[in-house]
């Protein structure tokens, strides 16, 4: 199980809570609508909580927005409205968004609340007392759609190549540094051992290489700007409020914040398990925040999930770079649970993907028309026309039984690794064997021969092979899986089973219900 895998920390790194899993994804800025981009990573973070929950864990669960910094000003001011007022209205819409996808966060962060406020003061209080920064000024280049100093060598053609739309400016100005490279042995160790013993620090392998050779570019020198002087939408820096704390540096606190640090009690959800985010801020979260952390002589976190884009066309969701298609346009396609399907079986977890509309209707149609639902309507109705709509008591075991057995093996082993596409195709390839079984077995025909005891072996079978299926899924399509699991007469809520309900579902005896098309084809 996951949660025997979670080994003590080393002593300067804190420890795990075996029965807890605290999981965040990246911060949204409050800039403009969620769009696609956004819900990849928030439907895939949800089915990795969803998940953890299934073997018994305490899960938290942090998303929110970031909310300061010069590109939200710009927006608020573009809109005639002051800043507080700009971010309340964009939180409001992402809320809504993560409401109608079924997203089970237990908290939603905001930078401009006073508990996050609280903790950036105290968290920089501690590493300036310590001695990691220093005054200076900044001269260099500025994206404002990344919020980020840029080294010439990272534009083209004089350009950042996430924002090619917006002009570069060139900033000059006194700001406080994070000593960052006083780190730098520190993160090579932590990316050749992880924080704990079970798992790399960052993952998957090729961005555990990416930020280990940025990093082992760096001196004991370097610095990072962690203050803006020219940027008054942000939290003051603690004891000099000619500066604000770079946005940055300061969003990346929120995961912090959410434990109620430095109130006593935060370590019992403190040190996070898995920071998800994408690719462009990789190198905030796996090699400044645990920098920070370590300066603040705090536990570092359990790793760095880094997912790849979903793109079209070869382009990445981008407001600025003008790739859009509004998620409303992608859920009212086939409803939420189908675009949460398709977007996390279509897009490895580890790895770029593409959304087209022509593999979403195929996916849907083969997949969850033809597949899931297909399964799912035929065994209920066979168990009501054959059974009087009861699940027969049989407990023999089929070849089908076996074959779930080896599902759950490799749904297990993918889902620890968070490789939840594999996971998917682990739950879809029992479908199919399942959807052959019933062919195989034919069930109308022992009906017509008078085959009473194997036909309630089969249908016993078909049964615990369907709740299985729908519990493996339910991390996938939450709200469709739950018609299943009540359609099945079983207790609760789909959200409420447990792994040994995996294992060995109780569904003998249980009275089984119509169901009407889980996935209507137009």
């Amino acid at each position: 199980m996951a949660t025997e895998v979670m080994m003590a920390q080393r002593a300067d790194r804190g420890t795990t809570v075996a029965n807890k899993f605290y999981i965040t994804t990246a911060i949204d800025y409050s800039n403009g609508e969620p769009h696609l981009g956004h819900a990849f990573e928030k439907i895939g973070a949800d089915c990795i909580a969803r998940y953890h929950r299934l073997r018994g864990q305490e899960v938290h669960f942090v998303i929110g927005m970031d909310e300061h910094g010069q590109k939200v000003a710009q927006a608020a001011a573009d809109e005639g409205v002051d800043p507080q007022t700009w971010v309340d209205a964009v939180a409001a819409k992402f809320e809504t968004a993560w409401d109608e996808l079924d997203i089970s966060h237990t908290d939603f962060m905001r930078t401009t609340q006073a508990r996050h406020k609280r903790t950036v003061a105290e968290l920089w209080r501690r590493i300036q007392k310590a001695g990691y920064v220093e005054e200076g000024i900044y001269s260099g280049f500025y994206c404002v759609g990344c919020e980020a100093f840029k080294l010439e060598r990272e534009l083209a053609d004089g350009k950042c190549s996430l924002h090619p739309t917006r002009k570069i400016k060139w900033v000059e100005e006194p700001n406080l540094f994070f000593r960052a490279g006083a780190f730098k042995d520190y993160l090579l160790d932590l990316y050749e051992t992880g924080a704990n013993s079970a798992t790399p620090f960052v993952r998957p392998k090729a961005k555990l290489n990416e930020i280990r050779n940025v990093v082992a570019q760096w001196d004991e020198t370097y610095a990072m700007s962690a203050s803006r002087a020219s940027v008054r939408w942000g939290i003051p820096w603690p004891g000099d409020e000619a500066h604000t704390v770079y946005v940055w540096f300061e969003a990346l606190i929120n995961y912090l914040s959410a434990t109620g640090f430095p109130d006593e009690g935060y370590d019992k959800m403190w040190p996070a398990d898995l920071h998800v985010i994408g690719p462009d801020i990789l190198r905030f979260h796996a090699a400044f925040w645990p920098a920070m952390l370590k300066a603040a002589d705090l536990a570092v976190p359990g790793g760095v999930w880094c997912h790849g884009w979903v793109k079209i066309s070869e382009a990445r969701f981008s407001k600025t770079a003008g790739v859009t298609l509004t998620l409303r346009e992608a859920i009212d396609r086939h409803g939420p649970d189908p675009l949460r399907y398709f977007l996390l079986r279509e897009v490895p977890w580890d790895a770029d993907g593409n959304f087209t509309w022509e593999r979403f209707d195929t996916r849907y149609t083969s997949e969850l028309a033809d597949g899931y639902g297909n399964l799912a309507s035929r065994i209920l109705a066979m168990i009501q026309r054959y059974l009087g709509g009861t699940v027969p008591r049989s407990e023999t075991r089929t070849e089908l039984d076996v074959a779930g057995d080896h599902a759950i093996a490799e749904y297990e082993s993918t889902m620890d690794a968070h490789l939840i596409h594999e996971g998917g195709n682990a739950a879809w390839n029992l479908v199919a064997r399942a959807n052959r079984f019933v062919e195989e077995s034919a069930p109308w025909t022992l009906v017509k021969e008078e085959k009473t005891e194997e036909l309630e072996t089969i249908l016993a079978a078909l049964a615990r092979t369907l709740a299985r299926i729908t519990l493996m899924a339910a991390p996938f399509m939450p709200t469709k899986t739950d018609i299943v699991w009540q359609a099945l007469g079983l207790d609760g809520k789909v959200t409420q089973a447990t792994w040994s309900d995996l294992q060995t579902p109780t569904v003998s005896g249980r009275t089984v219900s119509k169901l009407a098309p889980l996935f209507p084809k137009a």
